[in-house]
């Protein structure tokens, strides 16, 4: 008895590039706004991640008296989602080139 398997690709309208581009810029929009939420809830244990993650570069003179600003929030997270959408679709554009 033999079993005939047919592969069966996601037909969707978009280019995988693309595809790739909106990935990369969702991804990067969630976590983005993630570190904005820990930053808000606890900004010392989050200023103490970010210097241990940046190999002991200190961020204390960043800080600011400023209090958070909902636009400046939606504006960096649509320059950097905008971004990464450019950055992904280049990058899936190139991987499809390459062959990869």
């Amino acid at each position: 008895m033999s079993t005939l398997v047919v592969a069966v690709r996601n037909q969707t309208s978009a280019h995988p590039a693309l595809v790739t581009g909106i990935a990369l810029a969702i991804t990067v929009a969630l976590f983005y706004a993630l570190c904005t939420l820990v930053w808000l809830v606890a900004p010392g244990p989050f200023l103490g991640f970010m210097n241990s993650l940046f190999h002991g570069l200190d961020f204390k003179p960043l800080l600011t008296s400023a209090p958070f600003s909902w636009a400046g929030f939606v504006e960096a997270l649509l320059v950097m989602s905008l971004w990464a959408f450019l950055a992904g679709t280049f990058f899936g554009w190139l991987r499809l080139r390459l062959g990869a």
